[in-house]
């Protein structure tokens, strides 16, 4: 297995728990003459530089927003918030979290050798399918042959061809930070960029995000999702730079930075001074080139990307991939993870059927307020079935936690369904707000089943709740025939007449 991530971690772990004998190499963690880390180390990205350490600086940002700021909650609850408490001791949290995070990478190791599995750290690279030579710490070079190899080496932030780019920091350096930047640019529209300049906002940092679209998150989400996201930054969140192309950065005699970018129409740079940071969270690049993929014969896109079918098999046999360096799609950890399972079920657990579907698979993004999305968009669902089978319910509204503030100082529940057919089935639902990150996985467990808009409203809801709202949308326990409202029984009262 190359790579101790979170796909090849589990799937080391569950085919040694097969009884095979599993050889896992982690790179490890290193630094170059410019002091860029490069490998994640033991627990993959999500654990040392992704999902974890960015959830715990997600949390941080949510206490101090709720104390100080356009959308605080605290003095409307009865409580005397200090002006001192919006002051963010960031090395402290640092520490804490760091502590954390290594905590977890030795969980990881523990977990490695209760399973029996061999840990082996250093730079792997292929010598032919069946053999990998390990460059190791110490200079020496081990080699390894196996009947399968499977690889799990996941992605590492790319960075733009500008000049200046080495002054910018990835979303990797953002962990790196010994301290608060003053004034920060965050530059990209993915969910990355738009959860860093989040946190960054949100901790009391000036942030500027710089896009090149009109709005964030151009694909995958919702329309309806990406305007209540646009609209609650507009009004709660960093300054907004609107078609804006990274052109170049440089330091300044002050020590700060110049960040320049052209504007949409535009050949003319037009210059930003006085950032302590730039952060460019432009997209991610499989880390694939180290491999000799070629010595192998394992086929890749022009990006890099391994080509793997849906059974994780690559286009030479014995070498399986899974995860972010895959042409699969989905950069997420519980994914690689029950990809890992799933193909140590087929290949060491006597079930030739085992597979992830890559479908209807939900996600979470934790922007200021934090999105929760499972199964099609509205055009998508449109574009596949066609207008005439699909209807939608949405709504927007403060929800109660903003109850005692100022009408201009609530921030937009948005709650979205994409039903399907005269059954109404759920084939899109997405929502953003206040814990839309914590309500969508029940909800995602419905969606997975083929729920209808009947069975939501079967489930009588809990009151009061944001969650509510989804099965209780206008029209509850009611369906259109020949133009008139008529009542339409639950599932479990129709299956007894």
């Amino acid at each position: 297995v190359i790579g101790g991530g979170s796909g090849g971690s589990a799937f080391a772990k569950r085919a040694a728990g097969y009884g095979a004998k599993v050889a896992l190499i982690e790179r490890g963690v290193s630094r170059d003459e410019a002091g860029v880390r490069r490998g994640a180390g033991a627990g993959g990205t999500c654990v040392n530089v992704g999902c974890v350490p960015k959830k715990i600086m997600f949390m941080a940002g949510a206490h101090r927003e709720a104390m100080i700021g356009s959308v605080a909650t605290a003095r409307g609850f009865g409580f005397s918030v200090p002006s001192a408490a919006g002051v963010f001791d960031w090395a402290g949290v640092k520490a804490r979290r760091d502590a954390y995070v290594a905590r977890l990478n030795e969980n990881y190791l523990a977990g490695w050798k209760k399973e029996g599995i061999d840990v082996i750290q250093g730079l792997a690279s292929f010598i032919d399918s069946k053999t990998v030579s390990v460059a190791m710490p110490d200079g020496t070079e081990q080699t390894l042959s196996g009947k399968q190899v499977m690889l799990a080496c996941g992605g590492e932030p790319a960075m733009p061809p500008i000049p200046g780019a080495e002054l910018a920091i990835s979303s990797d350096g953002f962990f790196d930070l010994e301290k608060q930047p003053k004034k920060v640019a965050v530059v990209g529209a993915g969910y990355i960029a738009v959860e860093m300049a989040g946190i960054l906002h949100a901790l009391g940092s000036e942030t500027h995000l710089f896009f090149r679209g009109e709005t964030v998150l151009r694909r995958g989400f919702d329309p309806f999702i990406v305007e209540s996201l646009m609209e609650a930054m507009e009004h709660h969140g960093p300054v907004l730079h609107k078609g804006s192309t990274p052109a170049s950065i440089a330091r300044a005699a002050d020590g700060t930075l110049t960040y320049s970018a052209t504007q949409a129409g535009s050949s003319e740079a037009v210059s930003f001074e006085g950032f302590d940071c730039v952060l460019m969270a432009i997209g991610r690049r499989p880390v694939t080139d180290l491999l000799h993929l070629d010595r192998a014969g394992v086929k890749t896109t022009k990006g890099g990307l391994i080509e793997v079918d849906e059974f994780e098999n690559t286009s030479t046999p014995g070498v399986c991939a899974i995860g972010d360096a895959t042409t699969t799609g989905w950069e997420l950890t519980p994914v690689a993870i029950a990809a890992g399972r799933r193909l140590a079920d087929r290949l060491f657990g006597g079930e030739p059927r085992a597979r992830i579907a890559y479908e209807q698979i939900a996600t979470v993004v934790f922007s200021h307020p934090p999105i929760g999305t499972i199964g099609l968009t509205e055009p998508q669902a449109r574009k596949e079935f066609g207008d005439d089978a699909i209807t939608v319910k949405s709504a927007r509204f403060p929800s109660m936690l903003y109850a005692f503030n100022d009408p201009e100082s609530k921030v937009k529940t948005g709650l979205k369904l994409v039903l399907r057919g005269p059954e109404e089935t759920v084939v899109g639902l997405h929502c953003i707000g206040p814990y839309s990150d914590e309500m969508l996985q029940g909800f995602a467990v419905a969606v997975r089943m083929g729920a209808t808009r009947s069975d939501f409203e079967a489930s009588v809801a809990i009151h009061p709740t944001i969650a509510e709202e989804f099965v209780t949308f206008g029209g509850w326990g009611q369906k259109k025939v020949d133009g008139v409202l008529r009542p339409e029984l639950p599932p479990y009262l129709r299956a007894k007449l």
